[in-house]
């Protein structure tokens, strides 16, 4: 009985929290061009639990090592805290974030990720839903990161869309230098504080943008950037970015050009399609400037031009299209079964090649197990995989990777004793415990058979 009165307090508070939402967004919508000065006031209680039930609980532990489970213990006790410290001004101290660093898709370079406190993440989050539900009468359809309802695969897809009907064109691949770690808090303040000027929430931002970094023992304070990894840093990088690219693209760019052309945006992540050659040059020109004005700085080897028209019977260029990258994605043209030149994307060969290590280096780690134990992970890692890269016009990779996996599972296999394991006894294994076959989960054709 308590129990389902608990689960229907939840129902309630979760409708309330939902109907400020509404009343917010409503509010944003309706003065565009007003900053809005009162929304703290809606951060209570109720907002903050529903904020904690919005937290990932199984996330590393921060600077204090507090798990969430301690944190649940004394739920509406941390909350009522957490919310008077918060709204008081000087009651609350963002703590230094805890910096790890995780591999790359190379496998050599590393990137940093920030873990804040859980207490952190849980005002982060409050105050998330909050700037979400101004900012998304902000925000331009190009932009898919980190945004609700938006995912990768419908960036890929608008992507693909854009580049079929135009016939392709000339792509500006471009990759930003450090992002997370060189936004420049003094411009991000003035571009906040243009839409938001709520005392409450500004400061908050600003207390996280001046919270410590540990790292290897040693807290140090950097000037720029937001530790990527903290709950609030995705919408502060779709807010920096919207300024930065999308609002200059899509009212200063887009006026000036002759042919047609397609932005297409994730997180940091982005493409530009051109019609015309001498468009995409003139910005590409340009770009670099445009970036470096809010102290940005694209990669001089990674950002490039990219001629990716549909090769056609009287061209004469040996080398055919060129390629890009996207979201783990290689594009590429190719013909269909019908003979058809279509749009088609691969895995990467650089986080092909991290799935295998990661498979390997588990085989490695867990060759002892008993099989069934082991054929049941590695089926997780397969479909996890394919609920990401199975795509239309990608299955030769996934089985390619099923192929590998057999090989890999063998070789560790095969270190368990000193037996010989050859690949009729691996076969028998297989018949036993076969690996989930290839699946392509995301069909682009489904939703654009009038393209294809």
């Amino acid at each position: 009985m308590e129990l389902l009165e608990g689960k229907m307090r939840e129902t309630l508070s979760s409708q309330n929290v939902f109907t400020k939402l509404e009343r917010i967004a409503r509010l944003a919508k309706e003065k565009r061009s007003v900053p809005l000065t009162t929304l703290a006031h809606h951060i209570d209680i109720e907002w903050l639990r529903e904020a904690y039930q919005r937290t990932r609980k199984d996330g590393a532990t921060g600077v204090d090592g507090q798990t969430a489970q301690e944190y649940a213990a004394k739920l509406d006790e941390n909350l009522a805290d957490l919310l008077n410290r918060a709204k008081s001004g000087d009651g609350y101290r963002a703590p230094p974030v805890r910096r790890v660093h995780i591999p790359k898709g190379d496998g050599q370079k590393t990137r940093p990720i920030g873990i804040p406190t859980f207490e952190d993440k849980v005002l982060q989050r409050a105050v998330v839903m909050v700037l979400e539900a101004v900012y998304e009468q902000e925000f331009y359809a190009c932009s898919y990161g980190f945004r609700p309802g938006r995912s990768a695969h419908q960036a890929l897809q608008t992507l693909w869309e854009q580049a079929m009907k135009m016939g392709g064109g000339w792509v500006l691949e471009a990759d930003i230098e450090s992002f997370f770690d060189s936004v420049d808090h003094t411009k991000l303040r003035e571009i906040l504080h243009r839409r938001v000027r709520d005392g409450v929430l500004l400061r908050l931002i600003g207390k996280w943008l001046k919270a410590g970094v540990l790292e290897a023992g040693n807290v140090r304070h950097p000037e720029a950037g937001t530790p990527q990894g903290g709950v609030i840093s995705p919408l502060l990088a779709n807010v920096y970015l919207h300024e930065v690219l999308d609002e200059w693209f899509e009212h200063q760019v887009r006026p000036r050009l002759s042919g047609r052309t397609c932005l297409v945006r994730y997180a940091d992540d982005f493409v530009i399609l051109f019609e015309r050659e001498d468009d995409a040059r003139r910005v590409m020109d340009v770009l670099p400037k445009r970036f470096g004005k809010y102290g940005l700085r694209l990669h001089s080897q990674k950002t490039r031009l990219v001629q990716f028209r549909r090769p056609s019977a009287s061209s004469h260029d040996e080398d055919g299209p060129g390629t890009f990258n996207l979201l783990g994605f290689t594009h590429f043209w190719a013909k269909s079964r019908k003979g058809h030149w279509v749009v088609k994307r691969k895995t990467m060969s650089a986080r092909f090649s991290r799935a295998l290590r990661d498979i390997a280096t588990w085989c490695r780690m867990h060759r002892h197990l008993p099989i069934r134990e082991q054929h049941a992970a590695l089926s997780r890692k397969l479909r996890g995989h394919d609920a990401y890269y199975g795509i239309t016009g990608n299955s030769h990779m996934l089985a390619a990777l099923r192929e590998w996996a057999h090989r890999i599972w063998k070789k560790w296999l095969a270190r368990r004793s000193n037996r010989p394991w050859t690949w009729d006894r691996m076969v028998r294994v297989l018949a036993v415990f076969p690996l989930p076959p290839a699946r392509a989960m995301h069909s682009a054709l489904s939703r654009s058979k009038a393209i294809a």
